[in-house]
């Protein structure tokens, strides 16, 4: 339904499949684009995530569906019928004025590559306009109707992620996809992230016998550099990795060339 950056969209299958046969609930701390949430449909799921406007949008798909399937329309034919760009620069500016959820919700389909970025200075996004077009109402209507199905087991919260990992006990399943620590201190909340603080509340979830699963930077570049995330001993009794295609995120690094040597591949680690 939405495009994120860092979305698991294309191997959440492979993803799922690491997970336990057996769990209660599901929990989802770091939610963006909701990709193996909706692959994974669980009966009962806390998604959840720190960044308000997003959440706004999860919270509506639940309440009314209708509504947002409205926000999309209406900007939609907006973009569609003038100058693209201009329009998009004008939703943009309102975005930018006064945070929320109807106008991120275009933005996240309309800006370039998916990739929502904010600028350290002062929170405003920046991502330009994409070159592509951004899908129809008629499409949108059909893939709202389809999440509202695959998430009908959820429970969408503004939280923290460690308040969110603090309410997990015995038997449940945790999902971590945080910001990655070296490619995306440009996202959202990604600058006050600490990836330490995280593996800390892994531990305790851990001891209390929570089952969890972080991805996290596996072969992914940045800059020349291959990343190499030092990850404390012990805490993870399994890692796999998963191979995800080309960073569209490298593609700003790389300033529009080629990506055929940048193929990345995510850890995915497990406690279990």
């Amino acid at each position: 339904m939405l495009k994120w950056v860092g979305s698991k969209q294309r191997f959440a299958h492979e993803i799922v499949s690491f997970f336990p046969a057996r769990f209660e609930r599901y929990f989802e701390p770091f939610l963006g684009s909701g990709a193996v949430l909706g692959t994974l449909a669980p009966a009962r799921a806390v998604a959840s995530d720190a960044f308000q406007p997003l959440m706004e949008i999860w919270q509506t798909l639940h309440a009314d569906a209708e509504m947002l399937k409205r926000w999309y329309k209406d900007r939609w034919h907006t973009f569609a019928n003038g100058d693209k760009v201009e329009a998009y620069e004008r939703i943009k500016a309102r975005y930018n004025d006064a945070a929320n959820a109807a106008d991120l919700l275009f933005l996240c389909r309309s800006c370039y590559g998916g990739v929502v970025r904010f600028r350290m200075a002062d929170g405003f996004m920046s991502t330009p306009c994409g070159a592509h077009s951004p899908i129809s109402p008629a499409a949108f209507s059909k893939r709202v109707d389809d999440w509202h199905r695959r998430t009908k087991g959820a429970e969408f919260c503004v939280m923290d992620y460690t308040e969110a990992m603090k309410a997990a006990r015995r038997g449940d399943l945790v999902y971590c996809d945080p910001p990655y620590k070296e490619t995306q201190s440009i996202l959202y909340g990604a600058q006050r992230f600490r990836l330490e603080e995280l593996f800390e509340a892994i531990a305790q979830c851990k001891a209390r016998g929570v089952f969890v699963a972080l991805s996290i930077d596996g072969t992914k570049r940045s800059g020349n550099r291959v990343c190499n995330v030092r990850i404390p001993p012990r805490l993870f009794e399994r890692e796999v990795f998963v191979t995800c295609g080309r960073s569209m995120l490298r593609r700003f690094q790389m300033g529009g060339k080629t990506l055929e040597g940048e193929v990345v591949a995510d850890r995915l680690l497990l406690t279990y």
